[in-house]
């Protein structure tokens, strides 16, 4: 909860409270409006734009505008908060309990962690996000520890991996900034069936949005790193993140991915979870170079011996 992270004090005036909210240092650096919303998940742009302008919401006593950008120590004085007026912008609680075994897999999977973000190994078979069926995802364990923490990428739901959360909106952007100047550098490992004609290439392919209406441009490099059996252990380097670009650009190879059971039309593997795995990360934030390999699946492993495939690791 918020609370945690905020200096709150409240006294009576005129029958009203007045609410100073005092901005954290893992909280600056936000619009005033965005930052107001996180702490009242109800409240809407139309309320903020009212009270600004009538002088009710101050930053640090001044009159500003919604687009402010908020800095660690700013008080933020909202004057009208009226029990009856701001009861229905509260805050909603996580209401998402998390068992202790989930929460134990969680911990278990945590590669890397200092004061500003998280690395963790993602097990397959669990949501990155909330959705339609989904109760329990990562966002949901992370907000159960702390809602300043933030998903700064993706992954499938049956792709296992190295997954990035932030400890702050600092560094939220920080890795933001990184994924959209193309600053993060991304390998992937896959099990695919067939092999595509050439050892390796560099992939441009035209990609569906989410809701078709439109084409994506996407960029890949890939290289069969070994073959045999009709399945090629492919290396996979995404330069763009495109929803389920992989799975699309390996069916597009001629040899989908083992396990895919949206794009893999070959059901002689379509007991087998899927096998793509988040393998390596790295970047660089001030100066310091980070490097992160996952610990490839159980069930990544066994597929490959009994198909004699052998795994390089200094192929990759």
């Amino acid at each position: 909860m918020f609370i945690v992270y905020l200096y709150w004090t409240q006294f009576k005036q005129n029958h009203k409270l007045i609410k100073i909210l005092k901005i954290p240092k893992d909280l600056e650096d936000q619009r005033l409006d965005k930052y107001l919303k996180r702490e009242f998940s109800n409240l809407n742009q139309s309320f903020i734009e009212k009270n600004l302008r009538k002088k009710n919401i101050l930053v640090n006593n001044q009159k500003i505008k919604s687009k402010y950008i908020v800095k660690e120590n700013d008080e933020i004085k909202i004057k009208n908060f009226a029990i009856e007026l701001y009861s229905k912008f509260e805050k909603k609680k996580n209401t998402i309990e998390i068992s202790k075994i989930i929460k134990k897999i969680f911990d278990e999977s945590i590669l890397y962690e200092d004061d500003n973000f998280i690395v963790i190994d993602k097990w397959s078979g669990i949501a990155t996000q909330g959705g339609t069926n989904i109760t329990i995802s990562i966002d949901a364990i992370i907000k159960n520890i702390s809602e300043a923490y933030n998903l700064v990428h993706r992954l499938d739901k049956e792709t296992a991996g190295l997954l990035i959360i932030a400890k702050n909106l600092k560094y939220t952007k920080i890795f933001g900034n990184l994924f959209k100047s193309r600053n993060l550098d991304k390998t992937y490992l896959a099990l695919c069936e067939g092999q595509p004609k050439m050892i390796e290439s560099y992939v441009d392919l035209a990609i569906n949005s989410d809701d078709n209406k439109k084409k994506i441009d996407t960029q890949t490099f890939y290289k069969v790193l070994y073959q045999k059996q009709n399945i090629s252990l492919i290396k996979f380097e995404p330069k763009t993140g495109k929803k389920h670009q992989l799975r699309i650009v390996a069916k597009n190879l001629g040899s989908p991915i083992v396990g895919d059971i949206k794009y893999n039309l070959n059901k002689s593997n379509k007991n087998e979870n899927l096998k793509l795995n988040a393998y390596q990360l790295e970047f660089t934030i001030d100066d310091n170079r980070y490097n992160f390999t996952s610990k490839l699946p159980s069930d990544f492993i066994n597929f490959m011996k009994s198909k004699k495939i052998k795994f390089d690791y200094k192929a990759i």
